[in-house]
């Protein structure tokens, strides 16, 4: 028998031995021997380091046989929590044994590369728990399609938990991609299942998609179930601060194949776009006086919007004549949004650049 002050005591050392040896978690099979068995419960010592208890419906499956269990038999069960009220592990009968039944099926369905539905019944940072059957697997984030990826610009894992949690109870394609008989575990992948459409595109083919993420290097494209993503240098020919300037998600796009590494598309929405500065030289010229627009104040100059398309660069020694100790001056001179008077400079069509000097406030 068992007692409270013991599976206490055993528990708290978790802590202890994390550093040592690996806990078991959600969705683990372990290897118990029976402690004791009460009339709605069944008390595990787990490899004599942490206490078990399987008890209420968790003990649907043959708990007439266990009927016939002794204190000091071993049997398998099925991680559900790693730290119930008691301090336990808290453990399961009916999901341990068909998940052992199943093994040979599973592992035909594996070869076979079988399509399979799974319903999520839990969530972690890591990814998702998934039922199959009667049994548990888990499906790693990195598996997952990018429809239900827990895309968080800053990483943070409380954000990515909460994404997840939202999928509890969706039910998804799947395939198995790992059996790891030993640790008695199942490893599912959404992304396995389009890597026969992914095979299908080569660079250069033409994409069209929607906008599924924007994050300060680029935005990402969902089409036919792949996902690319489109460098920032590679959404405009003009200069953006952030992809959420022109673009927004659920937006209908088309981009081009410039790249594919390891399964994974570069994308260019520029390349299917005429190059503006091609003819720049017919609309523009060095000495002509252009009025154009503010768009951004930097500590070296100012970025200017002649048209939509053809940006320019007014650097601080051509807005003012001298040189100046703080370039906070600048603020004096002009701000965001103002209309002024500057004369080209310089053109490089081919660089993409072209400068200006600032006329009207030219001192």
């Amino acid at each position: 028998m068992t007692n409270n002050s013991s599976t206490t005591k055993k528990n708290t050392n978790k802590k202890v031995y994390q550093n040592f040896i690996d806990i078991p978690k959600i969705g683990d099979i372990v290897k118990g021997k029976v402690l004791a068995i009460k009339k709605n419960e069944i008390y595990l010592d787990i490899n004599g380091l942490f206490t078990g208890i399987i008890r209420g419906p968790e003990l649907e499956s043959g708990f007439n046989q266990n009927k016939k269990l002794s204190v000091g038999d071993e049997i398998s069960a099925l991680v559900i929590e790693v730290d119930n009220e008691k301090g336990a592990f808290e453990l399961s009968l009916r999901y341990a044994g068909p998940l052992q039944k199943s093994w040979q099926a599973f592992k035909d369905i594996m070869e076979k590369g079988e399509i399979i539905t799974v319903k999520t019944v839990g969530a972690n940072t890591g990814g998702l728990l998934c039922q199959y059957e009667k049994a548990i697997g888990f499906l790693p984030t990195s598996q997952m399609s990018p429809e239900h990826f827990p895309r968080v610009d800053d990483g943070d894992k409380t954000k990515i938990l909460n994404l997840l949690k939202n999928l509890i109870g969706k039910n998804l394609e799947v395939k198995i991609i790992g059996l790891l008989e030993n640790e008695n575990k199942l490893i599912f992948s959404e992304k396995e299942i389009f890597k026969e459409q992914k095979s299908l595109y080569k660079v250069g083919d033409i994409v069209e998609g929607e906008i599924c993420g924007l994050v300060d290097f680029g935005a990402f494209i969902k089409f036919n179930n792949c996902e690319g993503l489109v460098h920032i240098s590679e959404i405009a020919w003009r200069r953006l601060d952030h992809p959420k300037d022109i673009l927004k998600i659920g937006q209908k796009v088309k981009a081009k194949i410039i790249g594919i590494v390891d399964g994974k598309f570069s994308l260019s929405i520029k390349e299917l776009i005429p190059d503006p500065w091609k003819d720049v030289e017919k609309k523009y010229s060095v000495g002509q006086e252009v009025m154009g627009k503010v768009l951004k104040i930097t500590n070296f100059g100012l970025f200017v919007e002649l048209d939509p398309e053809i940006h320019g660069l007014a650097h601080l020694s051509e807005i003012f004549d001298k040189p100046i100790k703080n370039p906070e001056e600048i603020n004096k001179i002009a701000k965001v949004g103002d209309v002024l008077k500057f004369k080209i400079i310089s053109l490089e069509p081919s660089e993409h650049r072209l400068g200006l000097s600032l006329v009207r406030h030219k001192s």
